[in-house]
């Protein structure tokens, strides 16, 4: 008998009920500015306590996921904003750059795209290829396709099946928000670049679901090392410290 296992325990109902309701979130099926559905009917759809859906509720509400809005109800947060995040000061401080943000991104998201190809879900894959058409979308209809692009990457760390993997790109998620938005715009009046992002979210998914983890890491790579440059090389993509 192997002297390392540990019973087994039950997950409180409670958490079962946040996990739910974050995956919908870090999926893009919940979206920003989007109303949860009222406790009364969280309790029918989910067969649990009010009690159970209150404290997942006020979990999300501690994680940043999610705004109470007193006599309106619970609604998805708007993200793109760095303001609130915990880690501003500090990064204005040191007057940390987008070139830095990529950085960090370049170690996590590589690392983030091989795991996902070892253990991407059938649904996870719906996700990431819904992601990229929706993207496609936004833009034919002269949108910059910030959320759609922001949510192909969270679907990426969720497809880890790796829950700190999944909070370290929460705890990022406005900072990487504000890079993509950054990036897109720029890339807006420029079809040539735009069609380079999403032929490398082709290229990351492709690797992803062929089970190619090497090739999903390089597809990742190739794709923020390209941001990168155009940031650090690009008279279009000079810009000052993340304010």
């Amino acid at each position: 008998m192997n002297s390392h296992l540990a019973p087994i325990k039950p997950k409180r109902v409670s958490d079962q009920v946040f996990e739910q309701i974050r995956e919908l979130i870090f999926r893009g099926e919940l979206k920003p500015g989007d109303k949860i559905m009222p406790e009364r009917e969280l309790m029918k759809e989910l067969g649990v306590s009010r009690n159970s859906v209150r404290e997942a509720l006020n979990k999300l509400v501690a994680m940043g996921l999610v705004d109470q809005r007193q006599g309106q109800g619970t609604f998805v947060r708007e993200l793109g904003s760095v303001r609130d995040n915990p880690i501003m000061d500090l990064m204005s401080s040191h007057n940390a750059t987008i070139t830095d943000l990529l950085e960090v991104r370049m170690g996590l998201e590589c690392n983030g795209a091989a795991l996902a190809a070892e253990k991407a879900t059938l649904e996870d894959i719906r996700t990431m290829e819904k992601s990229i058409a929706t993207m496609e979308t936004a833009i034919s209809e002269g949108r910059v396709g910030t959320d759609e692009d922001a949510h192909f990457h969270m679907a990426i760390a969720h497809a880890t099946r790796n829950p700190l993997q999944v909070h370290m790109m929460k705890f990022f998620y406005d900072f990487i928000f504000y890079g993509i938005n950054e990036s897109l715009k720029r890339f807006f009046d420029m079809p040539t670049r735009t069609e380079v992002i999403l032929s490398q979210h082709r290229q990351i998914l492709s690797a992803i679901e062929q089970r190619k983890s090497g090739d999903a890491y390089a597809a990742m790579a190739e794709h923020i090392r390209y941001i990168k440059d155009f940031f650090e090389n690009t008279k279009e993509g000079n810009m000052p410290a993340m304010k």
